[in-house]
Order: C-alpha cells, then structure tokens, then sequence
C-alpha cells in the first residue's frame, strides 16, 4: 500500500494558470510561487463582489480518536467528487502547522486519493504565511521590551504582561522563560514564555480580516498588557501595528492549489481548533464562495471546537451561513469512544460500537441545534463489518439523519460520490441557522452555553482568580464578543480521559483572556496549553531527503 507522500509524488499537477482559469481567474490576478502555487491578489473579493455566493458545505467530524477520522481527506474527496458529477466547487482549508507535521498529528493536506498538492511544500514552508505571522507576532513582543527597557513612557507593569512570544514548533522548554538576564544593557528580567504560531492572535486576526485595512486596524487593537494602574496597553500604544501589518502584506494574500484531480484549492491560515478558533481564512473561504458555484470548507478537530467556533465566531464576523454540515465518523473511532483499544478495533465488535455511538449522536444533536442540515459521513475502512456499520445506519435514521459511505481514501472522488449526491440533497432542505448565544449577554452566560448546550457539562466551575479577570473584562468594555474556549480535543470535556459521551461532569475555567484584535475571548479550560510539546519519538526522525531532494517519511 502506497504512503500519502508516495501518491502525492506521482500525481500529474497542472500548471497553477490552468487551475486558476477553471474558476475564472487570469494570469494577472496570480503571484505565483513557482507552477503550482500562487497568491490570489486581494482586488479578486473586490472584482467579484456582485457575483452571487456559492453553496456553503462545512466539514466537521466526531471527536478524535487515535484511530483517525479523516475530516481533511473527506474535505478533499467531496469537493473531487462534486467536481466529477458537474458541479463546480471549490475547496477552502487550513494551512499545515510545522509543530505537527513534526510531531505526532501530521498535517493537513488530506490523505491517499483524496489530497491537495503539492503536498511536501503544504505540509512544510508552504508560500511563507506561518513565518510572516511569527515575525509580526515577535516584532511586538520585541517592541514591548524595548519599550520597557527605554524608560516605560506607558508605565507598562511588567508583572501584568501578556503577550507571550511565537514560533511555530512543538518546544515545552520554552513554554516558561526568563527574558532579560545578562545585566541592565540586555533590558529588565521578567517571567515570559513561547506559545506556538498557531495559537498566536496573529493568525487568528489574519483568519477573521476581511481586508489589509481590517487587518491593520485589528491589530493595533491587540492587549499586550495592563499598566501599573491596570489600563489595558495596545500594539497601537506601542505604535507597530503598522510595521506587523506590512509584515503581512503577503501573508494575507489567500493560497491557490489544486487537488490530485487538478481541482481548485484555496490553503489558507491555520489557527489550532483545540487552542484558538479552528478555520481557515476568512477572505479564503469567501473567494472559494465567489469563484465556485459550491464551496467546501472544514473546522478543526470534532465538532464541539472547530464547528462551534466556525458557527459562533467565524460565520458572525465572516457574515457567512453554510447550506449544509457533513460529520465525518468512522466504525473504528466510534469503538475507541466505546472503550476499546487501538489493538482490538480489527475484531468486530458491536456492542463497543453501540456505546461510542453516543458520541456521534452528541455531535448530531449539537449540529441539528443550530439549525442546520447535516449528513453524516462514514469512512469506510476493510475491516468494518455489515452489522457494525448497520448499527451505525440504525441510530442515525432513529436521529432522523442521512449517512452515507464514503472512500475516497482510496478512490478519490469517485469514492465520495455517494456523499456528494447526500450533500446536494441536504442542501435543499429547510436551514434555520441561528448562534448559539448572543454577543451582548454576559461573559459566564455566554460559556454556561456552551459547556451545557455542546458539551454536555452540567456547568462551569471558575478557578482562582478568574472571577476577577472576567469582571475586570466587562468593566473594561470587552465583555460584548464571541467566547473561544480552549480545551482538549480528546473529549467533549475538559477531561482527555473522558472518551464518548460523559455525563455528570463539570467544566473547569482556568484563566480567560482578551483576544481583542481578533474580536473574542479566550477561555482556557482543564490542562490546555498554548505550546505543545514534542512525543518521545517525534515524526521528525522518520523524515528525510536524498541527494536529488525528494522527500520521504513526510505521512
């Protein structure tokens, strides 16, 4: 059996101009980045802003398992398979981050038959966009200490600091730091620490912008920390948002690639869904709806995060409204929801399946609660048997919900036509989109929702400290914005451990911050960290490159 990197090697691109051209685009509206590769010039929003918008798909998926579930491959294979039925469609993803593709995770360009390309360069360097946000994102954290250390003029406490540095890496070392030794010339000692790029207000103010001017303006909005007399200081006060923004002057530029069936692929930011909001740009999305007649775009991790951060912030400021959710669930993950080890899932077992299906129907649920029409696709894999996946057929007809096949892992898009005839259908039926809370409501109400509504939590339990900050939040006119929670991903708690659908648990807020360049709140819940750390055995000592510069070991 082939590696991802292996298919992804063999694939025939098309040159960028001929993807491109499928969507109505002309050499001039390019930057290319070698044949197969490009920014899209921003004037193209511009151009086409009277063209009607496309059909909206979101993928999202149950919560992840070790077991793989596939929500990026099936991103890709649907809009492969609309495409071969006639439709035009476009697909609009995130970028990779180099902390997972060197780590354990992986990356983000799909997988087997159903990948964007080319592959090693999505998974890697890419165009620049992550190393742009890191500059941006450290020129004010430099900013900061020199200002400091040249007499403090804003009376910046540095006690109360709170922009931490970036890079875009696994590196626990430097979650917590000391800046500023080596004496009074090196600037004044303090308690700093690195969160990776991913997780930086940098990339989710790029992801929400709808233009350079936005941009810039949301960006100078961003709290660094408070002053002795505890009044929040800006990037503005500090006077660089200017220079971040031109930092960015390339990185906001939406990526233009193509699927292995040379289908048109807009890459495009990259914020974790665990530890930020989870989808991709904004203005990448907005393109992929301008240029298409449907658009398929995905949300990070299941659909408690990436989904309800999509729904909840994303389409607010983005002004968007999707025709149609797809949850991706496979037969394995739902036994590992179920109690069963990675060792055990080749053996039937229905009874495990059964159980874990309460995941699923948690994720059903949360989805059917906006308001939305939604399909749930099931990823085949050969070991799955008649009776398992009928079980799973059983309870989503009793949930009054389509599954359909889908296996496009191995077959590209003629694997997704199944899913793609379900999604034309669904997209036809009745939609009441609505959010889940309202901006202007108080902060705890606003996570009171979603820790009851999505989680399924019976509350939230606010540590030390927190009281305080969420008043002084209020007080200080923030209280008003979309709530981004970060959280494990392992489970619809707070708790890793707690695989299918818990009961009778409690959500517990650590800390809560002001993202306020990017518009929302960032509530940390349970053991989530900002910076991730490396496993024993990292992906990295499996990649490498021969003296001809082929990549190998890279998924």
């Amino acid at each position: 059996m082939k590696s991802d990197i292996q298919i992804a090697q063999e694939a025939k691109m098309e040159h960028i101009h001929k993807i491109a051209a499928q969507v109505g685009l002309e050499p001039e509206d390019l930057e290319l980045y070698g044949d197969y590769k490009a920014k899209v010039k921003l004037e193209v929003l511009e151009k086409y802003k009277d063209t009607p918008d496309a059909k909206l798909v979101l993928v999202t998926a149950i919560t992840p398992t070790p077991a793989g579930e596939g929500k990026s491959t099936t991103s890709v294979g649907l809009g492969q398979a609309l495409n071969q039925m006639g439709h035009k469609t476009a697909i609009a993803l995130r970028e990779p981050s180099l902390g997972p593709c060197f780590g354990i995770k992986g990356g983000a360009a799909g997988g087997g038959y159903a990948q964007v390309v080319p592959m090693e360069d999505i998974n890697l360097h890419f165009t620049g966009d992550i190393h742009a946000m890191s500059t941006a994102h450290n020129l004010l954290a430099a900013a900061l200490d020199n200002h400091i250390k040249q007499g403090n003029e804003l009376g910046i406490d540095p006690t109360r600091i709170t922009y931490k540095r970036a890079m875009d890496m696994n590196e626990r070392a430097l979650r917590q730091i000391i800046v500023g030794l080596g004496g009074t010339a090196n600037g004044l000692p303090r308690e700093d620490g690195f969160m990776i790029t991913v997780a930086s207000e940098i990339m989710a103010i790029l992801c929400l912008s709808t233009d350079l001017k936005d941009l810039k303006e949301r960006l100078g909005r961003i709290v660094i920390g408070h002053t002795f007399d505890r009044k929040p200081v800006t990037a503005r006060d500090l006077k660089v948002h200017g220079a971040m923004a031109a930092l960015l002057k390339d990185a906001i530029k939406p990526n233009l690639v193509q699927t292995l069936e040379n289908n048109p692929a807009f890459v495009h930011g990259g914020p974790f869904a665990n530890i930020a909001h989870g989808c991709n740009s904004i203005m990448a999305t907005r393109m992929a709806m301008k240029l298409s007649d449907i658009a398929i775009t995905e949300a990070g991790f299941g659909a408690d995060l990436g989904a309800e951060k999509f729904l909840d912030i994303k389409c607010r400021f983005g002004g968007l409204k999707p025709n149609a959710v797809v949850l991706v669930a496979t037969a394995r993950a739902l036994k590992m929801h179920g109690g069963l080890g990675v060792k055990e899932l080749k053996e039937e077992n229905v009874e495990a399946l059964e159980k874990g299906l309460e995941n699923l129907e948690k994720h059903i649920e949360n989805m059917q609660s906006y308001g939305l029409p939604l399909v749930v696709a099931l990823n085949r894999f050969p070991h799955d048997t008649d009776a398992e996946l009928q079980a799973i057929h059983d309870r989503c007809k009793k949930l009054g919900v389509e599954v359909a096949h889908s296996n496009v892992w191995a077959e590209g898009g003629k694997g997704g036509i199944e899913l793609g005839e379900a999604v034309l259908r669904a997209m036809e039926q009745e939609n009441n989109f609505k959010f889940l809370y309202d901006v202007e409501e108080p902060i705890k109400d606003k996570l009171e929702k979603i820790a009851t509504r999505i989680y399924g939590a019976d509350g939230v339990d606010y540590l030390r400290g927190v009281d305080r900050k969420i008043k002084n939040l209020e007080e200080q006119g923030y209280g008003n914005m979309p709530i981004c929670v970060a959280k494990t991903q392992a489970s619809l708690s707070d708790d890793p451990k707690l695989v299918g659908r818990p009961r009778n648990f409690r959500v517990s807020v650590r800390d809560i911050t002001v993202s306020a360049g990017a518009g929302f709140l960032v509530a940390l819940a349970g053991d989530i960290m900002t910076m991730p750390g490396l496993p024993k055995r990292p992906a990295a000592e499996g990649i490498d490159i021969d003296e001809k510069g082929k990549i190998t070991g890279l998924f």
